[in-house]
């Protein structure tokens, strides 16, 4: 199975090579939850965490922290070639659909989707949080919405 870091290299491969850190993380995030819903199987096993700014997967926050930009060095044992055809059509897909959107405009879109208000239940608007946004909850989300 691939990694984030195999998922965040493709992702920066076809955006150029740089995105903000925070785009980065939702491509990511939007990512997974596509791949549970057209192919029936996660990308990458990392969990995904509910924080105050919308999904984020730590692994990849420890690499591009206190940076606004995240590059393709910053990820360098991530190698897009383990990816398989299917996962990177679907990774794909999900860069032609939301790759043009703001950093925060997907942010925002999280903050309106059932997987991390769910995973964020009971928790102030700020406060931080390392629950995980589950499989089953992004798979049961995204199952019922077809991208525009």
């Amino acid at each position: 199975m691939a990694t984030v870091f195999d998922v965040a290299d493709h992702i920066l491969k076809e955006c150029g090579g740089e995105l903000p850190a925070m785009k980065l993380q939702k491509l990511v995030y939007y990512s997974q939850a596509w791949s549970l819903v057209w192919d029936d199987k996660p990308l990458f096993d990392e969990v995904i965490q509910a924080w105050a700014n919308g999904p984020v997967v730590r692994a990849l926050y420890a690499r591009h922290r206190l940076n606004y930009s995240a590059t393709r060095t910053m990820f360098e044992n991530g190698n897009h070639e383990n990816l398989t055809q299917d996962e990177r059509e679907t990774i794909d897909a999900v860069i032609g659909y939301y790759g043009q959107k703001s950093s925060q405009w997907l942010s925002d879109l999280t903050h309106m989707e059932d997987p991390w208000i769910n995973a964020r239940k009971g928790l102030d608007p700020g406060e931080r949080s390392e629950r995980a946004i589950t499989h089953t909850a992004m798979a049961d989300y995204y199952s019922g919405l077809r991208p525009q």
